[in-house]
Parts: structure tokens; sequence; C-alpha cells
């Protein structure tokens, strides 16, 4: 039982949810009154893509989550790297395998996520802003996916759109709450290339332009005024708060604290798009 709360630890449940929500969300974007069997399929693929790049993640990370993240099941000792590397490889194949029943682009575009979170893992994780700009695009891909399972992807693209811009601050934020431990391996993440300050105001930029750029799909008619007031109360507010708040206390755990309110935040901004489409 210890090692299957290892390996559930090692695929990070709540990102896998998220995965997995955010191909929902971007299929009722689209007009789907209900998931039929094309959206569970596109749920499915991203959660266990997901799963499998987090584990995966962690391998390459084992020496820096030693220094930033030590209970982890790699640095504790509860799982070892191969057993991780063939539970991530399993999880990947399985989501590819099953991503055809979705059409040639389900396929491609599943190959195309699983290459770059692994390519984000191996090197641009190490890069700036490279391995930042990754993440964004495969977690806007899973809006965009479950617009493909419906047949309709252009209304995901507003959500997709959304997505990168407030992964690639996340990301950056995250960078710079783990800037000690990256440094001491080597790693050259944007904080680390150009110190945490600026890597926040890096950050804060891609915020100032999500929430410049949230109200839009309702001020041109696509989303309802329920999707504005959830938006600007539940996502821009906390967004502003983010972004003042991390400029003046950019301590690790403060950013982590901060970080934790931003997942918190994907919930309510996912809320919204729904309100948007259906209220």
């Amino acid at each position: 039982m210890r090692r299957v709360i290892a390996y559930l630890q090692l695929s990070r449940p709540l990102n896998v949810v998220i995965a997995a929500g955010s191909v929902l969300v971007g299929a009722l974007a689209s007009g789907l009154l209900r998931p039929d069997l094309p959206v569970l399929l596109a749920c499915l693929v991203a959660g266990l893509i997901t799963g499998g790049a987090n584990a995966i993640n962690d391998v390459f990370d084992v020496q820096i989550d030693r220094v930033n993240k030590p209970g982890r099941p790699l640095p504790s000792g509860r799982l070892t790297r191969s057993q991780a590397t063939a539970f991530s490889v399993m999880l990947m194949v399985l989501g590819v395998a099953i991503s055809p029943a979705l059409g040639l682009w389900g396929l491609l575009i599943a190959i195309l996520v699983v290459l770059l979170l692994v390519a984000y893992s191996a090197w641009l994780k190490r890069m700036p802003l490279w391995g930042n700009l990754a993440v964004a695009l495969a977690a806007g891909l899973a809006f965009l996916y479950g617009g493909i399972a419906t047949g309709r992807p252009g209304p995901a693209l507003v959500p997709a759109c959304f997505a990168f811009l407030f992964h690639l601050g996340r990301e950056i934020l995250k960078d710079a709450q783990d800037e000690v431990g990256d440094r001491a391996a080597g790693a050259r993440t944007l904080p680390a290339v150009v110190g945490v300050p600026a890597a926040l105001r890096w950050a804060g930029l891609a915020f100032s332009i999500l929430i410049a750029a949230t109200p839009i799909p309702h001020l041109v008619g696509h989303y309802s005024l329920a999707y504005l007031i959830i938006v600007v109360f539940g996502v821009d507010f906390p967004l502003l708060y983010v972004i003042f708040s991390s400029q003046r206390n950019s301590s690790p755990d403060h950013l982590g604290r901060l970080s934790l309110l931003l997942k918190v935040d994907m919930w309510v901004g996912l809320a919204a798009i729904l309100a948007g489409v259906w209220v």
C-alpha cells in the first residue's frame, strides 16, 4: 500500500485532475451539452500523459528535489528511479495508444505533448524561459484537445490562450520558489539567470496581459455577464494580489503559498468559462 501511495504521489493526482478538467472545459466551451465517449477518452488521454510527464519530471529532478522537496517519492527513497521511469513510460504509452480514437489530430497532439513534456524535463526546464513556455503550451493544448474531441476546436482557443498565459506566469513563479535548489543543481532557469525579482516581474507581465485579456470574450459577445463577474472577482483580483505580493515578499515559503493560491484560481477560471458559455 505504501508503494501504491508513492506512485500516486509521483503522478500528482491534482495536476492529473486539472488536465482532464481542462479538456472537459474545452469541450463544453465548444458547445457540447454533455460529455460523450470521445470527450471522456480525451480526458483520459490527458490524465495519463500528465501523470506520466509528472513522473518523468521527478526522475530528472531527483537531485533538485533532494534540496527543494525531500519528501517526494524519489528523494525520500520510497521509489527508485527505474521504477518511476517504468511507471512514467507505461502511462504515456497508454495515453498515446488511446489517442487515435480521437482521429489524426488527437494522435498528433498527444504525441506532440509527450515529446514536449519529456523535452521539458530532460532539457528545457534548465534553460531560461523555454521550459516555462513548454509547460504553458501543453496546458493550453489541453483545452484545444477538448474542442477537437467535439469536432469544434475554434471556441476552445479562448480558454487555451488564457491557460497559456496563466501557466506561463505560474511556472515562472514556481521557478522563483525553487531557485536555490535549481541553482545548486546547475539549472539555468529564468530566476537563476536574471535573479528572482526580475523573474517575478516577468511572471507579473504574463499575469497582467491575462488580466487585460479576460474581459474581451464578454465585450465581443461570446461569453455571458456571469463569466465577467466571476473572472474579474475570482481570477483577476487574486492575480493582482499575486503580482504585488510576490514583489513585496519573494521568500520561497511565501511564493509556495502564492503558487497554491494560483492552483485554486485555476478552478475558478474553469468555472468562469463554463458560466460564460452556459449561464
